[in-house]
Order: C-alpha cells, then structure tokens, then sequence
C-alpha cells in the first residue's frame, strides 16, 4: 500500500470510528475519567475545612501510623481539608489482605487519596484484582510497588469494563495479570482511551493489508505492555516514522510491528527520531550503507532504545576490539550489554586467542552463567 495511504489510516480516528467510541484526541491514556463514579468519602466540597484548614486528628493520626505526612501534603493537600476520611478502615482492610503496617503507611504518603476510599469500595475493587491474581500477597505487592494503581480511580464498574474488553481482544488471564502487574494504570484509563489505542492499532494493521486486525492489536499489546498508558499521538508518530524513514513493504511492517518492534513504539517521538539518527551517522562513519542502517533495526529494532552517546560507546568498543561492523549489524541483540560488560568478555576471549573472523560473535551474546561456562571449556580446549 502506498505510503499516503497508510497515513490516511494513521490519522486522528474521530470521523472514522463508530459513534459509541469517545476519541480524546491525542490526550494521554494515563488520565482519569473526569465522570468516573463517586465513591470517596464527602466528595462534596461543604464537607471540607476551610481554605487553608486541616483537619488537625487526620494529621495525628497518620503521624502515629508513621505516615510519611509532609509528602503526603505535597502529592495531594486537599485530602487533609477533608472532615471525614476513612484511615482506620483503609488500614484494618489492607492489614487483613497481609499488607504490614510499614507498607500501609508507605502507601497512603504516596497516595494519601487511599484513605477516602469507603469500606465497600476496596471490597469490590479488591474482587476485582483477585479475579486476576492468584492471591492476596500479589495484590499487596502492586500496592506497594504502585499505590495509584489501585486507589486512583473510585469507578470500578470502568476497571470491570476494562477487564472484559481486553479480554474480548482475546488476551488470556495470564497476559491480564502481566498488564496489572507491569503497567497497573492500564486500568485506571477509561475504557473510551484504551478502545481508542486499540482501534488505532487495528487499523494499522488494516492499512498494511493484514487481514485479522484484533490479533494484531493483541500481539502488539502482549509485546509491549506500556503502549496502553501512552498517548496515541506518541504511537501514531513513531509508527509513521518507522514507514517513512525504513521505506518498509506493507509484509516488512506487519512483521516489525507484530515483533520486536512493537517495543519501541512507546519510545518518545524526539528520542526515536535522535537516536535513528545519530544511528545513521555512527554507522555511516564505520563505512555502512543506508541500506545496512535499515538490516540493522529490522534486525533488531530494540537498537533504537540506546542513547546516542552509549550507543557509540558500545560499537566503539567492539570495533576496536576487532568485531566487524558487519557481524555487529547481523547480531545487534549484543548491544544490550553494557560497555563494561562487552570489553570484560572481549578482554577475556583475546587472552584465550578466540578467533572472530573463524568462529563468530554469538558467544558475546550469552547469558553471564552460559558465558563462563563457555570460557571454561575454551579453556580446557586449550583454545
């Protein structure tokens, strides 16, 4: 498909989606339904002090529980207005899920809005969770990891919502419970936002001419778990950019996408476009054609991650450690190493006389344990 049509396909969904979808253009996904239901305690603001008045007993009484409270006031000062809040109850509930007291407390600096939650609403939310982790322990673990994750949004009929329509993607529990455990805010968005990033993606696919658009948006999801919490602007760019700059087929595309691609399409716009850059540079001052900077990322497209300065610090140092350019751009899955760790191995294959040119550079990209493993049979090969 031609170039131009596929950025007809890419552009702002508001004409072209159906009328039950809300598009919030390029807005952020990570942002809360402003209509979400209410279920925090005296939402209402005659229920509060006064402008500049706290309420004093709060103050005490999360002091006590070793609250962290000036930074709670920081993150979110008209909790502490409030005349009614739920502090005693957040904290029999989350002591009787496991959760230690260090932990509530750790919680509720971070998050203070936790403790307007009411007793029915954690029940309910916690349900929810539980339908997709396997114990009280895991859920625990995300609160403490990510407390906004949870308390964020009062509306679980949107993260019941939520739940169902990625699992009408036809994602399993298992990827469910990756989605929560690695990108929990996925379901806080409103279901509007996550319905506009998928039918994006669908129609994406569409655009290159493949044919089942729902387990296209699926294995870009299950790939990288990230894109949901990202705007659709960030995500429309990045794959334009891709099309553009790689002069990629409509197969070459569906495949980058659905690959490893597919996690680099929630890297910033500027970051992407830099790093490719400075990647053209590096590799046409190493005598490498446009055509070996375009193998190089359909090879592994991860590359474009790398800043500037570490990535040419790191083929720096395999060139000079006698790695051909060429090998480098057939594998380039080494570059994830760090620069310590690529000249402690190069250092330490040179001594034993390793041959390049005659064995390849697959043994740079072992696992630490295979590595040395390798190095012990080369040594006692006498090689």
């Amino acid at each position: 498909m031609a170039f131009q049509q596929v950025l007809f396909f890419l552009r702002p969904l508001r004409r072209r989606l159906s009328p039950s979808v809300t598009v919030l253009r390029y807005s952020s996904t990570t942002r809360a339904d402003n209509n979400e239901a209410k279920t925090d305690l005296n939402d209402d603001k005659t229920e509060s002090f006064g402008s500049g008045s706290e309420n004093k007993s709060l103050l005490d009484n999360l002091s006590v529980l070793g609250v962290d409270v000036q930074m709670a006031q920081r993150r979110q000062p008209g909790v502490f207005r409030k005349i009614h809040t739920n502090e005693q109850g957040l904290i029999d509930f989350l002591e009787q899920k496991g959760a230690s007291r260090d932990i509530i407390a750790s919680i509720i600096s971070r998050f203070p809005r936790a403790i307007t939650r009411s007793e029915e609403h954690l029940e309910e939310r916690w349900r929810l969770w539980r339908n997709i982790f396997n114990s009280d322990d895991e859920v625990v673990n995300i609160l403490n990891r990510s407390p906004e994750s949870f308390f964020r949004s009062s509306d679980n009929g949107n993260l019941e919502k939520n739940i169902l329509y990625l699992s009408s993607l036809g994602i399993q529990p298992k990827d469910l419970h990756r989605l929560l455990t690695m990108a929990p805010r996925i379901f806080s968005n409103t279901l509007a936002l996550n319905r506009t990033m998928v039918e994006l993606l669908e129609n994406v696919c569409m655009s290159l001419g493949g044919t089942d658009s729902k387990k296209f948006a699926r294995t870009v999801i299950s790939r990288n778990v990230y894109i949901l919490i990202r705007s659709t602007k960030r995500v429309r760019s990045n794959i334009e950019f891709l099309l553009r700059s790689l002069e990629l087929s409509d197969e070459e595309a569906l495949k980058l996408l659905q690959g490893h691609g597919a996690k680099i399409l929630d890297l910033s716009h500027e970051n992407m476009k830099t790093n490719f850059r400075n990647l053209q540079l590096k590799l046409k001052s190493l005598g490498c054609s446009q055509g070996q900077v375009r193998e190089i990322i359909l090879n592994y497209a991860p590359i474009l991650f790398v800043s500037s300065d570490t990535l040419n610090q790191k083929l720096d140092c395999l060139t000079e450690g006698g790695i051909d350019i060429r090998s480098i751009i057939e594998k380039p899955k080494l570059l994830d190493y760090s620069v310590t760790t690529l000249k402690q191995r190069l250092k330490d294959l040179h001594k034993l006389g390793y041959d390049f040119k005659v064995n390849g550079i697959s043994v740079l990209d072992l696992s630490n344990k295979r590595f040395k493993s390798k190095l012990d049979k080369l040594r006692e090969l006498g090689v």
